[in-house]
């Protein structure tokens, strides 16, 4: 049932010409790319708890997809069907096994946090359209089943359900979170570890690999290691940068906050590729995250209050 759909919608796109194609690649890779660039831009401008609350939630989202995808070891549609031919460059983004959907599970925390914390009922609709949108579209190009859209949907949920419980806990318990971080980065390492050397399937068909799971073991790295990055950069930020959100009313301090996406930006799309030629394949992706949270959480932050902090104009202008 779930490849025929797939095989429906493949005739749909090609009777339209592959018409919306580019239109949902693009929702698909804003998904895996400048998707972060929302919450950190509420982190560092808008609202510093709430900024934070989606980063930990994609970040503890992105971590069970990498352990339920590497348990499950599901391969990919055309994989069991060589009827199904995926759209347009999908397939290069669509690394490693199938279930779940990694787009969906990080577009869920991400745009799931947003209509969370939205207000106004269109804000909220507009949210979770994109939730659903983004987990379509895994399905429109051939890349995903429903049930791994499906799935995603569920676990990127359950990821948000266990960011509320955590951060209602520290809020009880301020005193107790250095040993919850400490606790969520041992948890990281062992499910590090454990993605990186359990057994794999290893099907051969006319003496081809169906699926090399060092792919599949490498983007995990990326994966697990943005939540244990966060936990680090988390206590090196409330131990000494302990910054706290400009506001809008401060016209510079929002332009700053415009202007630190943009290294942000480059960082996410092409920083990964020179760390992977410095340090390999493993350690380069563990090392962007590293960059991305350290950015994020303490580097950007100590800029926003030197060239925000009262009397800064004052004395540059003396």
């Amino acid at each position: 049932m779930d490849i025929e759909y797939l095989l429906f919608l493949q005739s749909f796109r090609d009777s339209i010409h592959d018409a919306l194609t580019p239109f949902m690649e693009w929702i698909s890779l804003f998904g895996i790319t400048n998707i972060l660039l929302l919450p950190v831009f509420v982190y560092w401008c808008l609202d510093k708890r709430k900024g934070l609350f989606i980063l930990t939630a994609w970040n503890i989202s992105m971590t069970v997809n990498a352990l339920v995808k590497l348990v499950a070891c599901v391969y990919r549609p055309w994989v069991r069907d060589a009827r199904v031919l995926p759209a347009g460059d999908s397939v290069r983004t669509a690394t490693g096994y199938s279930f779940p959907s990694g787009h969906t599970m990080m577009a869920t925390p991400v745009y799931g946090g947003f209509a969370l914390f939205s207000k106004r009922c269109w804000s909220r609709l507009f949210w979770i359209a994109a939730i659903l949108l983004t987990g379509f579209s895994r399905n429109y190009l051939g890349v995903h089943t429903p049930q791994d859209v499906l799935v995603g949907f569920i676990l990127g949920g359950l990821s948000i359900y266990a960011t509320v419980r955590l951060f209602d806990y520290l809020d009880r318990h301020p005193e107790r979170e250095n040993r919850i971080l400490g606790i969520i980065f041992i948890i990281g390492v062992l499910i590090l570890v454990y993605v990186t050397y359990k057994p794999y399937p290893m099907d051969y068909v006319d003496g081809k690999l169906l699926v090399d799971p060092t792919r599949a073991k490498q983007d995990a790295w990326v994966n697990i290691g943005g939540l244990l990055s966060l936990t680090a950069a988390w206590y090196m930020e409330k131990r000494w940068v302990k910054f706290s959100h400009v506001g809008c009313k401060n016209v510079k301090g929002v332009i700053f906050c415009v202007l630190g996406l943009l290294p942000l930006c480059w960082i996410l799309n092409s920083f990964g590729a020179l760390a992977i030629g410095w340090f390999g394949p493993y350690c380069g992706r563990l090392a962007l995250q590293i960059v991305v949270s350290f950015y994020v959480m303490v580097f950007w932050p100590l800029v926003l209050k030197g060239v925000t902090r009262p009397g800064t104009t004052a004395r540059s202008a003396a």
